[in-house]
């Protein structure tokens, strides 16, 4: 695992975004296409910007999956996670051939069809957050770090929920949907290359939590120190807490 601690969030968008073209640049040369998923959230703001701005990138030949969606959510509210990822990534850069969490439909069937085209072929990278609780996905504490199922349907945490809040998606708790459909824990150690974009000052005890004491299902993304090739982009604030070197895990690489 490396850690790159940056000034501000936009030069660690575009540094993350640097790192994110090569990877996706790099899978096109070595087999003709990318296999990707997005991370949709007020943090991932700056990293998309710049990555659908990199320059040398066939759009045409990548295909994108959904990390997550809130059931019951419209894709016309603002919170709704496919509409951000519409916005932010797919009509901007052309993507073709995309994957998108229907909310609306009926949740076991979206599961069972988004599974199968996810596990269908090896994913090249994956661009994550970490919520203000530690999550991974919508995978909140205590997340299922056994499962091998591709996507779930999980109940999600009143911190989970208030982040949405804190967010100004919601105007308060009661409209944030209590379930979602998330990409399991074992299907993103799966992916042959992780970058979190983890930036502001209310990640720093989420921050912290992941990666200064032991994996733990009670901090998701912890979970991360175990994957081989995994990058966490932090600004000041979001590092703040963390201890300097993190903690290491058994299979961790600097």
């Amino acid at each position: 695992m490396d850690f790159k601690i940056f000034d501000d969030r936009t030069s660690l968008g575009k540094a993350a975004a640097e790192q994110a073209a090569s990877a996706i640049r790099r899978a096109i040369d070595d087999h003709g296409s990318a296999r990707i998923v997005a991370a949709t959230a007020a943090s991932q703001k700056e990293f998309l910007e710049a990555l659908t701005a990199a320059p040398g990138v066939d759009w045409s030949k990548v295909e994108a999956f959904h990390l997550d969606e809130y059931i019951g959510l419209p894709v016309s509210h603002p919170g709704s996670f496919r509409r951000m990822l519409l916005e932010q990534l797919i009509n901007k850069t052309g993507i073709n051939k995309y994957h998108l969490l229907d909310g609306e439909g009926d949740a076991v069937s979206v599961v069972r069809r988004e599974s199968a085209a996810l596990a269908s072929a090896p994913i090249d990278i994956a661009f994550l957050g970490i919520g203000e609780n530690g999550h991974l996905a919508f995978n909140d504490p205590p997340a299922d770090f056994e499962t091998e199922a591709p996507y779930l349907i999980v109940e999600l945490d009143e911190m989970s929920r208030q982040q949405q809040v804190g967010e100004a998606w919601f105007s308060d708790i009661s409209q944030v949907p209590k379930q979602a459909i998330s990409m399991s824990v074992r299907q993103i150690m799966k992916i042959k290359e992780l970058l979190a974009v983890v930036p502001g000052p209310r990640k720093a005890a989420a921050v912290a939590a992941c990666f200064n004491a032991e994996v733990t299902p009670m901090a998701p993304a912890s979970i991360l120190r175990n994957h081989r090739n995994t990058t966490v982009y932090l600004d000041n604030e979001s590092a703040a807490l963390l201890n300097s070197p993190p903690m290491a895990a058994g299979k961790q690489s600097e």
